[in-house]
C-alpha cells in the first residue's frame, strides 16, 4: 500500500499535494475549501501589510498550455491572513500552515515578520522573493545581494519555520550562486518557481496586448513553464544542504507531472494554474493518478525515488 505523505523539518503531511499562493487561496471561503479537500495543507494568499487591490483588470488570461497574468498582489492584508492561520491552529493542533507574505520592500517584509513572530502562529512562512507583477518593484531573488541582506535582517530575530519563494533561474552559475546564498540560513524549504515573470501576449485580431498592466507584459504559469520549473527543482535540490527542502511548483496538471517533480527532487508540490482551472478536486485526481504510477513502478513513498533521477552516460 503506497503513500503520499512527506515530511518537512519533522512537520508530517498526509500527501505531498497542496495549492499554491496566488490562486483561489484569497478569502477565508478559499481557504475553508482548501482545508476540506484532498490536498495535505494549504499556503494563503501572498499578504502584504495592508488590503491591496492589486492591478487593474483585464490583469489575466488563458493560454493553450497554461495562464499568463499581471495580478499584482492582491490580498486582504497580513492580519487576516494571520488571524485565519490561528484560528485554524485552535480548530486543527496537529496541521502545519504555510503563511505567505510579499512585502513590496524589505521593511515591509520585516515588519511582517515581527508581527509574525510576536504572535502564537507556529506554521511555517513562505517569504516571497520572486514576485514578478508588481509595477517599479523588482524581484529580490535575481539579486543575490539584496538577497543575503534580506535574509541577514530577518535570521536577526526571526526564529520560526521559513522558507523562501523564488523565481525561475535560468543559467547554471545562477544555481551556484543563489544555492550559496541561500546555504548560508536556517532555512526550512525554498519554493519553486514562481511564474516565468514579463512574458508578452498579443491579441492579433485587435493588434492589442492581452492584459492592461505594465504595459501587457505578465507572468507565465502552467503546462508551459514545465520544463523550466523541473530544471529549478533539480538543480537546487542538487545544491541546497539537505534540511533545505524543495517545494515544486510549475507545470502541474496530472500524477506524471507530480511524479517527475518528485523524482527531480521536490519534496512537497504547489499547484496553481491548473488548480485555478479545476478547482479542490485536482488534488484528489493528481493524488489517484500518481499512486497508480508509484504502484505500477513497485514505489511505496514518495522517498524512494524523491531526487533519483537518472542521468544518461
Amino acid at each position: 500500500m503506497s503513500t503520499l505523505a512527506t515530511t518537512i523539518a519533522g512537520r508530517r503531511f498526509s500527501t505531498c499535494l497542496m495549492n499554491a499562493a496566488g490562486i483561489r487561496c484569497q478569502s477565508a471561503r478559499d481557504l475553508d475549501a482548501l482545508v476540506a479537500s484532498a490536498a495535505g495543507t494549504y499556503v494563503t494568499k501572498s499578504a502584504t501589510p495592508n488590503k491591496r487591490p492589486g492591478n487593474p483588470e483585464p490583469r489575466m488570461t488563458t493560454l493553450p498550455h497554461g495562464s499568463f497574468n499581471s495580478m499584482g498582489l492582491p490580498n486582504n492584508g497580513l492580519a487576516y491572513y494571520l488571524d485565519y492561520v490561528l484560528a485554524d491552529q485552535i480548530k486543527r493542533p496537529t496541521a502545519t500552515q504555510f503563511l505567505s507574505i510579499a512585502g513590496t520592500s524589505l521593511e515591509d517584509n520585516l515588519a511582517m515578520l515581527h508581527e509574525i513572530q510576536a504572535s502564537e502562529y507556529r506554521g511555517f512562512v513562505e517569504l516571497n522573493l520572486s514576485c514578478p507583477n508588481v509595477p517599479g518593484h523588482p524581484q529580490t531573488g535575481y539579486d543575490f545581494e539584496q538577497t543575503a541582506k534580506t535574509l541577514d535582517a530577518v535570521f536577526a530575530f526571526y526564529d520560526k519555520p521559513l522558507g523562501v519563494k523564488l523565481p525561475p533561474y535560468f543559467d547554471l552559475a545562477h544555481f551556484d550562486a543563489i544555492a550559496a546564498v541561500l546555504n548560508q540560513y536556517p532555512l526550512t524549504f525554498v519554493t519553486t518557481i514562481n511564474s516565468v515573470g514579463n512574458g508578452l501576449v498579443v491579441n492579433a485580431e485587435t493588434e492589442t496586448v492581452a492584459i492592461r498592466p505594465k504595459g501587457g507584459f505578465g507572468g507565465i504559469g502552467g503546462a508551459s513553464v514545465k520544463p523550466t520549473a523541473l530544471a529549478n527543482v533539480r538543480a537546487l535540490s542538487q545544491r541546497l544542504k539537505p534540511e533545505i527542502a524543495v517545494v515544486g511548483v510549475g507545470g502541474i496538471l496530472n500524477g506524471r507531472d507530480a511524479f517527475e517533480h518528485i523524482l527531480c527532487g521536490a519534496s512537497m508540490l504547489q499547484i496553481g494554474t491548473q488548480f485555478g482551472y479545476e478547482g479542490t478536486a485536482v488534488f484528489k485526481r493528481i493524488a489517484q493518478e500518481l499512486d497508480s504510477i508509484m504502484a505500477l513502478k513497485g514505489y511505496n513513498t514518495i522517498a524512494d525515488f524523491r531526487g533519483k533521477l537518472k542521468t544518461l552516460d
